[in-house]
Order: structure tokens, then sequence, then C-alpha cells
């Protein structure tokens, strides 16, 4: 028996009037979502504790059989976890977005967050310009003054660790749940590290915003990556293991580092995928292909496929394009793998980790749907997967029981 978790990050979502009242995943064809939620348990269920932020780190960590309510420090030790990163005692890890903010004669509160991602720059780009404005001798200076140290990734999100660092009463805010408003009532507030790390960020926006990277940028019409944005703090994390609590070897597939820093902390094995970037142009016939090899061929009995794109289509206001990937998951992606897998007895997890909104562009709490298939049996819902459909099945009140529901025989 083998055993499949697939993750379209963001899928769910609330009717909107762009698509006539009606969400991405009731207008979008996908016939293999649809075939299995008919033929399985089609739920709904709630990945996120209220109490917590409702994000891909609490979600997932849930999904993964790990209750956020007990090990979720935050998101980017997670993220941390995927580059090896051993925080040690008093190390206070951030995400550093290379973000977009309004030019302009304005004070630096008043500018408008454009985008968390830089318009989805380049990765060898982002690490260059990240890497270039700690090197600059008065941001070295600054951040040397602050102990904090960078590393980077090939994508827009890198990682900063404040060594003997003070996050107590600190908060900070996504980028991604405030696009086009004022960054200053976002900026990070409260405790003494507050000042530090806004005096990092004005710093950043000045010395980037003259790099050569960004006048080539503004040249060709794109956005400048003009701005760290750190949030997601957080300390050193323990998590259970996978093997231990299920008694199966797996792999995870993923463009996303806290998808491969969960994997890490639990013990499953990474799995890199050429091609795969996290956004609308990833590589989903590869994750698809790659995750047929894995269980056949490499023999894992478990393996995760996470899907970014959809969520960050929401996040850009991108309608077309969330649908699109909605799509290219079913065809590419979850096509892929039951062609793959015929003949093989096999169980399958398919959901959304949380809500991601066209319309505010930004996370939400609440119940998302759920496939539950097993190749063996036949008997199902009868109903294509929306969120409306999956509210007429059981409810799961909480996901950390889903990985259970999984494996259950």
């Amino acid at each position: 028996m083998k055993y499949i978790l697939i993750i379209g990050d963001g899928m769910a979502d609330d009717p909107t009037d762009k698509l006539g009242g009606k969400t991405p995943l009731e207008v979008t064809p996908k016939p293999n979502m649809d075939f299995l939620a008919r033929e399985g348990e089609l739920g709904s269920v709630s990945n996120c504790p209220r109490e917590l932020p409702a994000g891909s780190d609490t979600a997932i960590l849930s999904i993964f059989g790990c209750d956020p309510r007990q090990c979720y420090t935050g998101r980017a030790p997670l993220e941390a976890a995927a580059q090896g990163i051993a925080l040690k005692p008093g190390d206070v890890a951030f995400r550093c977005n290379m973000a977009s903010l309004e030019e302009g004669d304005l004070p630096f509160e008043k500018r408008k967050i454009l985008s968390h991602s830089s318009g989805g720059i380049d990765g060898e780009l982002s690490r260059t310009l990240v890497l270039d404005l700690f090197a600059d001798p008065e941001f070295h200076a600054l951040a040397e003054a602050a102990g904090a140290e960078v590393f980077p990734t090939l994508t827009y999100r890198h990682i900063v660790i404040r060594h003997k660092g003070d996050a107590e009463g600190l908060t900070l805010t996504p980028p991604h749940d405030h696009l086009t408003e004022e960054c200053g009532p976002h900026l990070p507030r409260g405790g003494s590290a507050a000042p530090v790390l806004r005096g990092l960020m004005e710093a950043s926006f000045r010395i980037l915003s003259a790099h050569p990277i960004n006048v080539k940028r503004r040249e060709e019409g794109k956005l400048p990556a003009n701005c760290i944005w750190f949030w997601a703090q957080g300390t050193a994390v323990e998590l259970p293991s996978f093997e231990k609590a299920y008694h199966k070897r797996g792999a995870v597939i993923s463009a996303v580092p806290l998808c491969h820093g969960i994997g890490a902390l639990i013990g499953l094995d990474r799995i890199m995928v050429p091609g795969a970037t996290g956004e609308k142009d990833t590589n989903y016939l590869g994750k698809g292909q790659a995750a047929v090899k894995a269980l056949l061929e490499d023999g894992y009995d478990f393996v995760g496929v996470h899907v970014e794109a959809p969520d960050e289509c929401s996040h850009n206001g991108d309608t077309e394009g969330k649908q699109k990937s909605i799509s290219d998951l079913d065809n590419f992606v979850l096509g892929t793998i039951l062609s793959g897998l015929k003949g093989t007895d096999f169980r399958i997890l398919i959901l959304s980790d949380h809500k991601t909104l066209t319309d505010t562009r930004g996370h939400a709490h609440g119940y998302v749907p759920y496939i539950l298939y097993d190749s063996r049996t036949s008997a199902g819902s009868g109903l294509s997967y929306t969120e409306a459909n999956g509210l007429l099945g059981p409810h799961v009140e909480d996901g950390v029981a889903l990985m259970g529901m999984l494996f259950r025989s």
C-alpha cells in the first residue's frame, strides 16, 4: 500500500464577484480531483487553530500530525531547518522577504506594500541583492550591532538570525496579508527589538533602491526589490518523529522551505525537483513524476507533494492564475500520480491547507475541503470537489487527525 498527500496551498477560497459569486474550485475544470471526490470521502477540516495565525506554518504542521498549539514557536525556525540551520539558545529566527514598497517622495511609513515577493523575483537576483545589502558598509555596521546574520536562499524568502536577540513583546506582520496598504501600521512594533528591526528595514530601502539590479528592473518595467521585510519570528523547535508515529518511511516534494523544514524536523527526506519554483510556472509534471518514482522505485511508503502556486496567485490578486494553477495541479501532478500508480493499491489525501482569498489577497481561518480516497473501494460522496460540497460531508475539527485518517487501513 502506498500513501500520498497533496496540498494545494491556498487553493480554497470564498465566493468572489470576479467569478460570478463562485470560488476558483467551483469554476475550474479539475476532472481528477472531482473523480476522487465522487468516489472517495469528501469532507471539511480546520487546519489552523483559531488562537494561532491562519497560515501554512500552523496548517501544514497540523496536516503532518504535529499539534501547533504544542510545538509552534514561529514560522522562521521551520524554514531555518530546511537550510540545516541549528538555532542556539538565545537565537531568534526571522523570515526576511525581498519586498517591494512604493517609491517617490514619501515618508517611509507612508509607502504602500506593493509585493511581498518583489513580483516573484528570480532567485539568483534575490540572493545577490540580500548578500550585497549585508555587505554594504552602512548596513553591515547596523546588522553587526543588532547581532543579525543572513542566510540567503534562491527565492525571495531569506532567513535572518539575531544571536542573543530579544523577541519579547515583538509584533511582526506578514506582508502578503496587507498588500496595497501603507506599511506604517505593519512595521515592527513592541519590545526592544522593534526599533532595531525597523531601522534595518529603513536602511535597506535607502540602499537597495539604488542597487544596479533595481535600476535595471525599473527600466524593464518590473518592481524593484527595494526593502527587506522581517516577520514570522521564532525560537528553536523540536517536532515528533513521523516514522515513530506512523511507521512509514516518507519524503516531501516542495519548492517551499517551510515544507522541507517541517519534513526535516520530523524525519522525512527531501526530494528536489528541477524547475520547481513555488510560482505558477512551477514544474507540475516533474513533481508528479518525482512522486511516482519515490513510491515505486525508491521504496518510500509515503510522499507529500506541496504546490505553492494557488497561494501565490491569490496574494497577487491573480484570479486567472489561481484557476490555471489548480487546473495544472489536477492535470500534471495528480493526473501523473494516478496514471503512474495504476495497478497499485494506494490511499491519497488531497486538500488546501488554509483559505487564501482572492478578494482580500490574504489568508483566512475556516474549514477547507478534503478528499480521502482508497483505490480499493468505490463507494463515495458523489459530489465534486468544492468548498460548499466539503461542508456536506464529515467535519474534522482538528487537522492533526488527518494523517491518522490517511494511514487507517
